[in-house]
């Protein structure tokens, strides 16, 4: 039977030393939980704990509230993201375009992969009310830097080998992420539609001011 925010599994104490590895397993039952639910409002507290196998006062040794539970876990994603497009351009060719493409696909595979945590990520499911939060605003704005450099740094190489003629690269990035954003989320929302060949290639060679290949 499958498993439920509310269930309570036992679970083993820490030994003295070990409260970093309670910290980890709050964030991966949220995790879970989010994964299972598609709804972070099902990420409380007290399902965590339920989940976890502790007590729900047990959690505030290491978050002071929900909206930090989930600040840990759309973290986590972004650092798996980033992980995930790592790689990708990693084992691409040098081409500054292939690895551009390599980074797109690997960002459209990710949100294909993990909808739940994308939507929460991306999509605006997960918006914390900073007035009643230990959360500043410091902590959402730096959500998604790495990812935004890396697309950056991309870009500025296909400028600098002549292959896109970008003349403005900070709001071509913007608008290449945009894109991918957008299709990203329309090939969720629309699963049945027949999304013709190629159509993400197409979008960010016009989006990137990439040069047509002879």
């Amino acid at each position: 039977m499958a498993d439920n925010p509310t269930s309570s599994p036992t679970r083993v104490r820490n030994r003295r030393g070990e409260g970093s590895r309670l910290r980890e397993d709050i964030v991966a039952a949220a995790v879970e939980i989010l994964d299972e639910t598609g709804d972070e409002k099902s990420v409380t507290l007290r399902s965590v704990a339920r989940r976890v196998g502790i007590a729900a006062p047990s959690i505030y040794r290491h978050f002071p509230d929900q909206p930090t539970i989930m600040l840990a876990v759309v973290q986590q994603a972004f650092a798996e993201l980033t992980e995930h497009l790592e790689e990708a351009v990693a084992a691409a060719s040098d081409d500054p375009r292939d690895r551009l493409f390599a980074l797109t696909h690997a960002y459209l595979d990710f949100a294909d992969r993990h909808p739940e945590r994308y939507r929460t990520m991306f999509g605006g499911v997960w918006m914390p009310a900073l007035d009643e939060t230990t959360l500043t605003e410091a902590d959402v704005a730096s959500l998604g830097d790495a990812t935004m450099g890396m697309l950056t740094e991309l870009m500025q190489e296909c400028v600098r080998a002549g292959e896109s003629t970008s003349t403005d690269l900070s709001v071509d990035t913007v608008a290449v992420w945009l894109g991918l954003h957008g299709l990203a989320h329309q090939r969720a929302a629309t699963v049945s539609y027949p999304w013709p060949p190629g159509i993400a290639d197409r979008m960010v060679t016009a989006l990137a001011h990439l040069k047509d290949v002879p």
